[in-house]
């Protein structure tokens, strides 16, 4: 009888202690990401190593080894993400270094005006662009009339030109704020002693935050590596990776589903091994220091002052053209597709009549998407955080597999995966919702666990202490107190959504158009006019999301 008893006590603390509220968060965590990514992702790999009949075959990675037309795809795509980070870095650290040492004017303003040209997708600004330098824009003719001729914007310089305007704000974000929080008794120490401020800065201050710099660095490699829309765009047979897998996936004269799985693993490798060799980098060139002592802001004369503040808004203002461009097309008179002299709402009225589902579909979509992500994020970075074991380290990395993904092989593998019994959901809007919830949700989880870890434990320890269950602790007390850092974050991250084209382009059907694939449709057929009005709507729900996302967190970091 004592043994039973004993056993008794002892099955209960452990159904106690392991089957509670966070080990069924863990185990629906874990079941979410066995159905939309393990099983997605190796329903890919299957695809691309089996053919029709089940028999094992690598044709399909001879195939892209033997021809030239895969290889030079490849090749493109690490020239194009190469060069657009060179001169993102180039762009970016000069920029972070002038606002965050010097007093320059409208510190603000060219801040939040950075954020908006990052938000905005790259397909927005390649379409601007298209309207200003294409082969018909109105800068190209104006220059034609008085006698000079330039390139249009289309071929591989295009791209790297949009993608530098556009993803420079990463360098910019990541090294402002290494500069903030860089110990200056270093720099100092190296002034001292007689050093140059030009060999200080690249002997000294870059070292120091090159952690932050290459993390910088990643995010512009990886984000113009997975991009489909501006390559697609204004590639004019300049493909790139993830354009060919779509084209291989989604073919006039019938998709090759195995070639684009092959092409899709391919980038997924790719994107795996960029990320292993920056953290090796890092770690291997890992500068610590104590960061008692922040760098003073140098107040300059006015004259160095006025430069300076004329070249960071001289930067800003390039980059934030192509939203301009748009809002002042949409409202361009226009007869069918051609623009006339005048302005008129017509472009408006047209989508209004023409296309309202898409602009519906688009802001429930994200909502919905948004929601779940936020819900979802806070549980599993509690789980993550708090409740630390080998479960959740797997279930970390798993998480972050969809970071290395691009939307394009995203949207590819769920279709490949749910296109069959016994989960049917290609050509629904449940597809779209889930593609939404898997690419963004790590960023989610992310900013989640960076406001975890810096909340106290002694507040739930109380509450429980108090006789209040864990679960209904961590709803009352610990969501609060995360809830404005989460909801900022969950404000940007749903703007993102908003603006998704690479796995929506894939996984849509005409009931379930969005904005972002009505725009690329819009552009393809010459209807500048409605895209403009569509791409203006996206650039305003922008601009008013990172409006809350600013007084949501406080305020920080727009002081003009």
């Amino acid at each position: 009888m004592q043994t039973a008893s004993l056993q008794s006590q002892v099955w209960k603390r452990l159904s106690l202690r392991v089957w509670d509220f966070w080990t069924w968060v863990t185990l629906f965590a874990y079941a979410f990401l066995l159905l939309f990514v393990i099983y997605p992702l190796f329903s890919l790999m299957g695809t691309s190593l089996f053919n029709e009949d089940g028999k094992f075959t690598l044709a399909n990675y001879y195939d892209f080894g033997r021809l030239l037309y895969y290889r030079r795809a490849l090749w493109h795509s690490f020239t194009v993400s190469g060069l657009a980070m060179l001169f993102a870095t180039l762009i970016g650290v000069p920029m972070a270094y002038i606002t965050t040492r010097y007093n320059i004017r409208f510190k603000g303003l060219i801040h939040i005006l950075i954020i908006m040209s990052l938000i905005s997708p790259p397909f927005i600004g390649a379409y601007s662009w298209i309207l200003m330098l294409g082969n018909n824009g109105f800068i190209t003719n104006f220059l034609k009339d008085i006698g000079l001729h330039i390139n249009s914007i289309y071929g591989m310089h295009g791209i790297v030109f949009v993608f530098t305007l556009q993803l420079y704000p990463h360098i910019y974000l990541y090294v402002s704020g290494a500069l903030k929080t860089i110990d200056s008794s270093l720099e100092e120490a190296s002034q001292s002693l007689g050093m140059s401020a030009w060999r200080r800065l690249r002997t000294v201050t870059l070292p120091l935050i090159f952690p932050t710099l290459s993390a910088g660095m990643l995010m512009v490699f990886m984000a113009s590596f997975a991009d489909f829309g501006t390559p697609m765009l204004i590639g004019q047979g300049y493909k790139t990776l993830p354009v060919l897998a779509y084209d291989q996936f989604i073919s006039e004269l019938g998709g090759n589903a195995a070639m684009a799985s092959t092409l899709s693993v391919i980038l997924i490798l790719c994107t795996t091994s960029i990320l292993f060799v920056q953290r090796y980098i890092v770690s291997r060139k890992n500068y610590a220091m104590s960061g008692m002592r922040t760098p003073t802001v140098k107040q300059l004369g006015p004259v160095p002052k006025a430069l300076l503040t004329l070249a960071a808004l001289a930067v800003v203002c390039v980059s934030i053209i192509p939203q301009a461009t748009i809002i002042v097309t949409s409202f361009i008179k226009k007869k069918g597709p051609v623009f006339q002299r005048g302005f008129s709402l017509e472009s408006y009225r047209e989508i209004l009549f023409r296309v309202p589902r898409a602009i519906l579909h688009t802001y429930t979509y994200s909502i919905i998407a948004i929601v779940i992500m936020i819900v979802l994020g806070m549980l599993i970075s509690y789980v993550l955080v708090r409740r630390k074991s080998k479960l959740t380290a797997i279930m970390d990395g798993v998480i972050m597999l969809p970071y290395v993904m691009p939307g394009t092989v995203l949207g590819i593998s769920l279709i490949i995966a749910f296109n069959k019994p016994p989960l049917v959901l290609t050509g629904t809007w449940i597809i779209l919702v889930i593609a939404y919830i898997v690419r963004k949700i790590p960023y989610t989880i992310r900013s989640s666990t960076a406001i975890l870890t810096q909340l106290d434990r002694s507040v739930e320890e109380a509450s429980i202490s108090l006789g209040v269950p864990p679960a209904k602790t961590f709803f009352k007390t610990t969501a609060r107190l995360m809830a404005p850092g989460v909801a900022s974050g969950g404000i940007l991250s749903w703007v993102t959504t908003i603006n998704e084209l690479s796995s929506t382009i894939v996984l849509y059907y005409g009931a379930t158009a969005t904005i972002s694939v009505t725009i690329y449709s819009e552009v393809f057929t010459s209807n500048y006019g409605t895209g403009a009005a569509l791409a203006s709507i996206l650039s305003l729900t922008t601009l008013v999301s990172l409006l809350i996302a600013y007084f949501v967190s406080g305020r920080k970091e727009l002081k003009v």
